[in-house]
């Protein structure tokens, strides 16, 4: 069994009440949008880390990350990537990367909004953490955690960190 922590949308700000969760996982997995290295060398200090680049991530995140990574961890076959859309709205790259390599789980972030949702027809299980940073429109700092165990998705938690506007009202 392998617990997750797993984020996106940073925009280079880890919320320090992030350190907390990380401690309870076994790795975390960032969706993109990461912002700078500092986020994820900070990760990286304390559990090993996957991750994509975003759309706002610039040639030194891009070097460190793919655009998309596939993978398999305890049994579950993982597509991560940071642009991609949900079940009945994929984008037409992320859909041929469903067709062909057929994940479990597909992963990604973008859109700042938590969503977990069942798409039946390509029998995958879609999760995207919402956004933990403070740029983007966003009203509460979220991010999931789940387990993975002998190919079960098992025991999907959504955090809130607390409100975006509270921390950036003095930016105003």
């Amino acid at each position: 069994m392998k617990k997750i922590l797993l984020l996106s949308d940073t925009h280079g700000y880890l919320d320090p009440k992030v350190h907390k969760y990380i401690n309870g996982v076994d790795e975390v997995w960032h969706a993109g949008d990461i912002g700078t290295t500092s986020v994820t060398d900070e990760i990286s200090k304390f559990k090993t880390l996957k991750g994509v680049y975003g759309n706002i991530d610039g040639h030194e995140l891009r070097n460190l990350f793919p655009e998309y990574q596939i993978f398999i961890c305890q049994g579950v076959k993982v597509l991560i990537t940071h642009i991609g859309g949900y079940p009945g709205r994929y984008n037409a790259r992320v859909k041929k990367l469903i067709n062909k390599e057929k994940p479990e789980l597909y992963v990604c972030g973008h859109s700042h909004i938590l969503k977990v949702m069942y798409d039946s027809k390509n029998k995958l299980l879609h999760m995207n953490p919402g956004a933990c940073g403070i740029q983007g429109f966003h009203r509460l700092k979220t991010m999931l955690r789940f387990e993975l165990n002998r190919g079960k998705i098992e025991n999907i938690e959504a955090i809130e960190l607390g409100k975006r506007e509270a921390i950036i009202a003095s930016d105003l």
